[in-house]
């Protein structure tokens, strides 16, 4: 059964947070992360075939920034879902963005990314990067029934990303951590080795 990040076993997993910084990638203008994640994000593009690379589209994420999205996403669910109450809201709402406590984008734990070709196309990957679950119908769950093709790259995503050390959450093919709560439960780890940090320098 998957495990949601609203799910209180997230919640309860410590954190000792290491005190990594943020740092800038440096094959993705704009994007920062903790330095450990940088380096694994590394080793995972040194991972992949020739001609394929990773192309990150986020990575640390303001609490603002999260807040934002939460509200967004939270607000076309109560259209869609008029009787739920707010804890299932909470509980849908997490299966695309996560609550603040446990976000591991606000840790600089965080990654959205694809594959690129080496002329700098993106890989057919079954939905866009950030297609809702309501918008894809289902198919941004890494492991949805999709075509030939995105299932492929699928494969060599998760091979090359998980051989470095992170996790998927499994509602969003692209969504990949190191460090953060999520990542500490599924690794059964003792705890989060990254909590919440802000950017001390506007990226």
């Amino acid at each position: 059964m998957t495990i949601l990040l609203a799910d209180p076993r997230v919640r309860a997993i410590g954190v000792r947070d290491n005190g990594e910084p943020l740092v800038p990638l440096d094959f993705a203008s704009g994007v920062v992360v903790r330095s450990g994640l940088a380096n694994r994000l590394d080793e995972a593009r040194g991972a992949l075939p020739s001609g394929v690379d990773l192309r990150v589209l986020e990575g640390h994420r303001s609490v603002s920034d999260q807040q934002a999205i939460i509200d967004d996403y939270t607000g076309e669910l109560r259209v869609l879902h008029p009787d739920a109450d707010e804890a299932e809201l909470d509980r849908l709402s997490s299966r695309f963005v996560a609550p603040i406590a446990v976000a591991p984008h606000v840790a600089g734990a965080a990654v959205d990314l694809t594959l690129v070709d080496d002329e700098g196309e993106e890989l057919w990957m079954g939905t866009a990067v950030d297609a809702t679950p309501e918008r894809s119908d289902g198919a941004c769950w890494f492991d949805a029934e999709v075509d030939r093709t995105a299932r492929h790259n699928r494969t060599i995503l998760a091979s090359a990303l998980g051989n470095a050390g992170l996790v998927n959450y499994p509602t969003e093919w692209w969504h990949w951590s190191y460090g953060d709560r999520y990542w500490a439960l599924l690794t059964e780890s003792e705890h989060a080795v990254y909590g919440p940090v802000e950017a001390k320098n506007p990226v």
